[in-house]
C-alpha cells in the first residue's frame, strides 16, 4: 500500500497517486477508490489500473487545504482502508474511513 501526494507549485493542487500490490488486496480483479472527491459514487470512482507486476495504480489531482475521506472498493462487494492514510475516522455504517489531506 503506497499514499504519495505531490503538490503543485503552480497551482492550488495536489496529485494523489494510490497503489496496492495484488497480495494485499486478496487477488481481488477491480480496485476503485471512492470518496468525498467523487460523492462516493460508483460511477465516478477512481478505477485503478493493474500493471504487469500486479500492483493496482492510480492518481486524482485534489484540491489543496482540504481533507477527503475516502476508501478502496475491491470487486464492488469489498472495502479497505488504507493503513498509510493521513487519519481515520468513524462512519456510519460502523467502519471507519481513510482521510487524505491535500
Amino acid at each position: 500500500m503506497s499514499i504519495k501526494k505531490v503538490f503543485s507549485k503552480t497551482k492550488p493542487v495536489c496529485k494523489v497517486s494510490f497503489s496496492l500490490d495484488i497480495n494485499e488486496i486478496n487477488k481481488a480483479e477491480k480496485v476503485a477508490v471512492l470518496g468525498d472527491f467523487n460523492n462516493w459514487n460508483l460511477a465516478e470512482a477512481l478505477e485503478l489500473k493493474k500493471s504487469k507486476d500486479g500492483i493496482f495504480k492510480g492518481s486524482i489531482d485534489l484540491p489543496v487545504g482540504k481533507e477527503y475521506e475516502f476508501r478502496y472498493l475491491l470487486d464492488t462487494n469489498n472495502w479497505m482502508n488504507d493503513q498509510e492514510a493521513d487519519s481515520f475516522v468513524a462512519n456510519v455504517f460502523g467502519a471507519e474511513n481513510s482521510v487524505i489531506k491535500a
